[in-house]
């Protein structure tokens, strides 16, 4: 079952990836020769208009075959990639990393209005364990705790961090709790433990700072925007900081996920439901958005230097050069690609 999340997490999202490329090219006057779903051996084809949609028997992904791209006798047809405007050819080649970034964007647009957790400056209870300090003073599910009382000494309470201070340090003592529940005010009194059960805390509740709350429909697509926006950099910043550890030859803090890793996460998702797999998948298009937009050989960012090239010079990039650079990449992300699985098998026996 794993493994079949695994195909269809990895079918869409590089469906997704050369569509965006397929559709640019279109616009920018390209010819796409095939558009196929699946990689070859090819099962079956219908050809409509110029193009021919392929059903490819490997069920990974997809691809795009542009005319000319292995045919010098088509060097000087105006529809092939390589004669078009380096405007032209940054926009094609900038269109998988524009369609996974559209698939975020629209999927975080969907579960926005499903609910998503914003933080406010209240403590509020999630739960309350049986038989704890909490649960004998009478604290529910819900109940906003608002300032804690200590003699005459009043604290405002506006993050969980500052309640779980405060009850440390009043352990063994009595203390009076300020709680909102529903329309009403109340005081409740208790005594946070010294010597707590493993993982109840002091209280023997669970507690947050963040409410769901629910957009309506016509204000989805604004804040699905700001939420891929907000995803993207905190995985661009995370990014660079791994690089920078990598080329400084520093301790990486970060675990990588290879294509077992991703798997495993995709399989877990699942199982927490529709919304939490949609977010990893949301998650994952941003994220090959951004991996892909560097400027490695093999990636749509290598391939973007040599138009920055081009457009800078008025030169077209040797061909056997931009040819065996982006070969030398393949084999280098290759390469990643099999250490990484490898650590990610070889983590799985471990557990």
């Amino acid at each position: 079952m794993t493994i079949l999340i695994f195909i269809l997490t990895l079918s869409i999202l590089v469906l997704v990836h050369e569509l965006g490329h397929f559709l640019m090219a279109k616009k920018m006057g390209v010819k796409v020769e095939e558009f196929g779903i699946g990689l070859p051996p090819k099962l079956f084809g219908i050809k409509k208009g110029e193009t021919l949609y392929s059903v490819n028997l490997l069920p990974i992904g997809g691809f795009v075959k542009l005319f000319g791209e292995e045919y010098d006798e088509h060097h000087f047809s105006s529809r092939t990639f390589v004669n078009k405007k380096p405007w032209q050819k940054t926009l094609i080649v900038l269109g998988g990393v524009i369609g996974n970034f559209l698939l975020g964007w629209f999927i975080f647009s969907y579960l926005v209005t499903q609910g998503v957790p914003v933080p406010t400056n209240n403590v509020i209870v999630e739960k309350v364990t049986k038989d704890s300090p909490a649960a004998m003073a009478g604290l529910i599910e819900k109940d906003v705790i608002t300032k804690i009382i200590y003699n005459d000494k009043s604290i405002n309470l506006t993050s969980a961090n500052i309640l779980i201070e405060e009850t440390k340090k009043y352990a063994g003592k009595k203390v009076k709790f300020l709680v909102q529940r529903n329309q009403r005010q109340l005081i409740i009194g208790l005594v946070p433990r010294i010597n707590p059960p493993k993982g109840e805390g002091p209280l023997g509740i669970a507690i947050t700072s963040f409410v769901e709350k629910k957009y309506p429909w016509y204000s989805a697509p604004y804040y699905g925007l700001i939420e891929a926006f907000n995803i993207t950099s905190k995985i661009a910043s995370e990014l660079g900081k791994m690089l920078f550890n990598f080329v400084t030859f520093q301790k990486q803090n970060v675990d990588v996920a290879g294509p077992v890793g991703i798997a495993n996460l995709a399989g877990q998702a699942v199982k927490f439901g529709r919304n939490a797999f949609l977010e990893f998948l949301a998650l994952l298009s941003l994220n090959l958005a951004i991996m892909n937009i560097l400027p490695f050989p093999a990636l749509d960012g290598g391939r973007l230097v040599f138009v920055l090239y081009e457009g800078l010079t008025k030169k077209k990039p040797n061909k056997n050069i931009e040819k065996y650079t982006n070969l030398i990449g393949f084999i280098v992300l290759l390469s990643l690609a099999a250490l990484i699985t490898i650590s990610d098998i070889v983590k799985l026996f471990k557990k």
